[in-house]
């Protein structure tokens, strides 16, 4: 099987599966609590931002019920994901699926393995274009907090976002030429750090202006519309949102890799999930709540850009400048995995190529030598600019967020790994816990398509007003 799978990921670049016996032994050292440390840190991101705006649009009852139905859902995926780490038996093995795709291509097969590559793709290039909008947005809200600092609230302090998404993009640029830029410990460190710091200080202030102003804003249904059209619109949006902010799929396997036994792994990695899940949520509700509380019908898109705080203008401007930092790394970490994957299939399709194998050095007063791979220099340089051009065209945060989180939210999240359950388990058709799950799996469908036709209307809609 391990040479069959070596094969066969010859014939696309998609597919990023090793045969079990190329993968170098380690120790597997992992438990509960580092595994809890491991989703904590994927999922808070750059999409608690949001989380207040949404709360907003769906109103005091339905937002924190959105948030908590989609906290269950991930859930309830993340416990069938787990069985598929070990095949054929989720328990004993004997064999070791280290990624996602590998997973999927173990249990459903080539095909299934290619269409979840594609959207595995789409999931990263998707990430990077957010997160070269995020960025921008928080470069320009740094300058505009001294700005409305210096001349007032009330001041014109208007600033475009085109310089900063293409600063943004040269950097990217830059930093893509190193090789395996996203296995440096560092960076993982410095991202939860950053991440940590920019939720926690959304979270602060936004309790703080409640305690300020005595009492909390908001209704039962949420921002009032001009029309219902409009308001189903924006409620889609919200759920497109929303679910951005919750799933860590693509990274589950690989956590659960780093677990010792016993106990089985997927115990271990049900448990931390549940523990994991359970403390997102709460911050996640705390950070929308506070978040609409404080400001009512007037919450901004990005709570930290959106300038419902003015003061202290300092502590917006460091928020912010942990959002960029945390997005530098970011991009780095979502996108490498698809450069190396591209290029890996490129080096066994073209084994001759100097474009593809050669490198060359190029030597400057006072730095050490850069070794460059032409084939590296295009191709990553080639996939930066496409963010970079696309993040220009549609510089809209929220509606972005939807459509990006709306259209792998149920692939990824939910399809495959109900798929994978059925086979693994040999869940025969129309027995009661196929139809459950089924039924399950053609619910989360629709709202997911929901979300996707809300928001993309929403990005069409903020493009030609």
């Amino acid at each position: 099987m391990g040479v069959e799978a070596a094969n066969n990921h010859d014939e696309a670049p998609l597919l990023q599966t090793q045969p079990a016996e190329a993968e170098p032994p380690f120790k597997r050292t992992g438990n509960v609590w580092t595994a809890v440390a491991h989703i904590i840190t994927g999922v808070i991101g750059s999409g608690v931002l949001s989380l207040a705006w949404s709360m907003a649009q769906l109103g005091w009852i339905a937002g924190p019920l959105a948030m908590l139905f989609f906290a269950l859902i991930t859930l309830l995926s993340t416990f069938l994901l787990c069985d598929s780490y070990r095949s054929p038996d989720p328990e004993y093995g004997p064999a070791r699926n280290r990624s996602y795709l590998e997973a999927v291509y173990m249990n459903l097969g080539k095909r299934n393995a290619w269409v979840c590559g594609l959207f595995v793709q789409i999931s990263l290039f998707g990430t990077g274009i957010a997160y070269t909008i995020t960025s921008a947005i928080s470069m320009r809200a740094i300058e505009k907090s001294n700005c409305y600092h210096k001349e007032g609230h009330g001041a014109a302090c208007n600033f475009g976002d085109t310089s900063y998404i293409l600063l943004f993009g040269v950097v990217q640029i830059v930093l893509s030429q190193i090789p395996n830029f996203h296995n440096l410990q560092w960076l993982s460190i410095l991202a939860a750090i950053m991440s940590f710091t920019y939720s926690s200080i959304g979270l602060g202030l936004g309790l703080a202006k409640v305690l300020s102003d005595g009492y909390m804003k908001g209704s039962i249904g949420g921002i009032s519309s001009s029309s219902a059209a409009e308001k189903v619109w924006l409620v889609s949006q919200a759920l497109g949102d929303i679910a951005f902010a919750f799933p860590y799929s693509l990274i589950l396997i690989e956590i659960q890799d780093t677990l010792k036994s016993p106990p089985p792994e997927n115990q271990t990695m049900k448990k931390a999930s549940t523990i994991a899940i359970t403390v997102t949520t709460f911050f996640y509700l705390c950070c929308g709540g506070f978040g609409y509380a404080a400001f009512g019908d007037a919450t901004p898109g990005n709570l930290l850009t959106g300038f419902g705080f003015y003061e202290p203008y300092w502590l917006i401007d460091f928020a912010n400048a942990c959002i960029v930092l945390h997005l530098v790394g970011g991009y780095q970490v979502f996108s490498q995995p698809l450069f190396a994957n591209v290029e890996k299939w490129f080096g066994r399709k073209f084994p001759g190529s100097g474009f593809v194998h050669d490198s060359h050095t190029l030597k400057f007063p006072l730095l050490p030598d850069i070794r460059l791979n032409l084939l590296r220099l295009c191709f990553r340089s080639v996939y930066v600019v496409s963010t970079t051009g696309i993040a220009m065209i549609f510089p809209y945060f929220n509606q972005v967020l939807g459509v990006h989180g709306s259209l792998i939210f149920w692939p990824l999240s939910i399809y495959f790994p109900v798929e994978m359950y059925f086979k693994q388990r040999n869940i025969q058709a129309w027995t009661t816990k196929w139809v459950i799950l089924r039924t399950f799996s053609i619910f989360c469908l629709l709202l997911t398509l929901f979300a996707l036709i809300g928001s993309i209307q929403g990005l069409i809609s903020a493009k030609l007003s």
